[in-house]
C-alpha cells in the first residue's frame, strides 16, 4: 500500500521542521532541552498537522531507549497492559518511551494506569492532543509532564513546505498556486501535502500546477485574508467593535470573511470575548447562550457551524451593553499590581486560632444569612483599601435593577 506524501517525506531532523518556531529556534529553551539528549515526560497540544507526531518522533530516535506507540482512538486497556508489562524486559534496560497520540481519546482509568510508572521513570511519556489537556488529561498525569502548544503553520512555512515536497515529486508550481494553496490549509501542513498529492496525481501532460488547478480543488475560493497577516487582525479588530457598536449587518460580515477562510476558531473565542467584555452585566444570561452556540459550531463544523455562530452574532450585536465588569476586575488588578490589600481582614482569615500575640480575640465573622435579606454590614476589604470601589452599576435595566434592591437592603 503506498504510504501518503505526508508520510513519505516527513522530516526525520529538527532543522527540516516549518512552523513552531517559538519552540524550535536555537535559543529556545524547548530546542536546548532536546539538543540535549535528555527525555522528560512531555505534552504536545495543538491543531491537527501542525508537527507533534514528527516532533515526537524525531526525540525518540535520540533516546537510547524502547520505543512503543499507541494511538488513543485505537488502544484500548489491554494495549497499555502489554507495555507495563514489558518494563522489565530483557531489552528495555534503559527504559521505555511511549508514544501516546491522541491522549484524549483514553478515559480516566486508562490515564491513571500508567500514573505509577511514569511518576517512576520506568516509562517516559510524550503524549500529543488536538484539544486543551487541561480539560481533557487527568490532573495527576498532567502535573507529571511539561506541556508545550504547537501553533497553526503560517502560510509562508506551508510554502517552504510545500516547495520542499514538490521537488521531492518533481512537480512545480505557478507562484499565485503555491500562495493559494498554502493559505487554503488554514496553518495545516499534513492537508496541503494531501491537496499537493491530489493535485500532482491529476497531472497528465504537464508537471506544473497552476491556480486554476487550485482554485477547481479547494472550497474556499476567494479567500479574504491570511491568518498569520495584519488583515487578519484588522477583521478579527472589526469584528469585535462591530459587536460592541450594536451592528449586526456588520458583524455577520465579518463573521462570514472569517468563515470563509477556514477561521474558525478565532471566531468563536471573539464570540465568547465579547458576551462577557461588551455585554455581561447587562443581560448575563447571554454567556451561556453563546457559550451554548459556540459548542455547537464546534460539534457541527462548517458549513453548519455558521448557523450557531450567526445567531450568536445577532444576540451580541443587538443586547444591551455594560463593560462594569471589565471596569471592575481591571481596577482591581491595578490595585494588586501596586501591592494593595496585602492582608485580609481576621473575620475572613481561614484560621478559628488565635495566637499569643492576637490584638483581637475571635475571629468575629458574622454570617449573612442569619441576617435580614441575607445581608449584614462588614468589612470584607483589606484595611488599605476598604472604601475602594471597584463595581460600579451603569444605566442598563438589569444593572438598575440590582441597584435599586441593594440599595434599599443596605439602607
Amino acid at each position: 500500500m503506498k504510504k501518503p506524501l505526508a508520510d513519505l517525506i516527513r522530516p526525520e531532523r529538527i532543522e527540516d521542521m516549518v512552523g513552531q518556531t517559538h519552540l524550535l529556534n536555537k535559543d529556545s529553551s524547548f530546542r536546548k532541552f532536546i539538543d540535549s539528549g535528555h527525555i522528560s515526560n512531555m505534552i504536545f497540544y495543538g491543531p491537527p498537522g501542525t508537527g507533534k507526531t514528527t516532533m515526537a518522533n524525531i526525540i525518540a530516535k535520540k533516546a537510547n531507549m524502547s520505543l512503543y506507540k499507541l494511538n488513543g482512538t485505537t488502544a484500548g486497556t489491554e494495549d497499555i497492559k502489554k507495555v507495563i508489562a514489558d518494563i522489565n524486559g530483557l531489552f528495555n534496560t534503559n527504559g521505555i518511551l511511549l508514544y501516546l497520540d491522541e491522549i484524549q481519546y483514553l478515559n480516566k482509568k486508562q490515564q491513571q494506569s500508567l500514573l505509577e510508572f511514569v511518576e517512576n521513570g520506568d516509562i517516559t511519556l510524550i503524549a500529543s492532543t488536538t484539544e486543551n489537556p487541561y480539560f481533557y488529561i487527568y490532573p495527576a498525569l498532567l502535573s507529571r509532564c511539561t506541556v508545550f502548544e504547537f501553533k497553526a503553520i503560517t502560510k509562508d512555512e506551508i510554502q517552504k513546505g510545500l516547495l520542499r515536497a514538490a521537488k521531492e515529486i518533481n512537480v512545480t508550481f505557478e507562484k499565485e498556486a503555491l500562495s493559494l494553496l498554502a493559505l487554503s490549509a488554514n496553518g495545516d501542513m499534513r492537508k496541503a501535502l494531501n491537496n499537493l498529492e491530489f493535485l500532482s496525481n491529476s497531472l497528465t501532460k504537464s508537471s506544473k500546477i497552476t491556480l486554476k488547478m487550485v482554485n477547481s480543488l479547494i472550497d474556499k475560493a476567494n479567500i479574504s485574508y491570511d491568518r498569520s497577516e495584519d488583515k487578519h487582525f484588522d477583521n478579527l479588530s472589526a469584528l469585535m467593535k462591530s459587536l460592541r457598536g450594536s451592528d449586526p449587518n456588520a458583524a455577520v460580515f465579518y463573521l462570514a470573511k472569517m468563515l470563509e477562510a477556514g477561521d474558525l476558531i478565532a471566531a468563536c473565542r471573539r464570540l465568547l470575548c465579547s458576551a462577557s467584555e461588551d455585554v455581561g452585566m447587562a443581560y448575563p444570561n447571554i454567556i451561556p447562550i453563546v457559550k451554548a452556540c459556540v459548542d455547537s459550531a464546534l460539534q457541527l463544523g462548517m458549513p453548519e457551524a455558521r448557523l450557531p455562530l450567526t445567531n450568536a452574532i445577532i444576540l451580541i450585536a443587538t443586547a444591551p451593553k455594560s463593560n462594569s465588569a471589565v471596569l471592575a476586575i481591571d481596577t482591581a488588578i491595578s490595585d494588586v499590581h501596586q501591592g494593595k490589600g496585602i492582608n485580609v481582614p481576621r473575620s475572613l482569615q481561614n484560621t478559628h486560632f488565635d495566637g499569643e500575640d492576637a490584638k483581637v480575640k475571635g475571629q468575629n465573622y458574622k454570617y449573612p444569612h442569619n441576617y435580614s435579606h441575607h445581608w449584614v454590614k462588614q468589612q470584607y476589604l483589606p484595611d488599605d483599601i476598604k472604601d475602594a470601589k471597584y463595581y460600579i452599576y451603569q444605566d442598563n435595566k438589569f444593572e438598575q435593577t440590582l441597584k435599586e434592591y441593594w440599595d434599599k437592603v443596605k439602607k
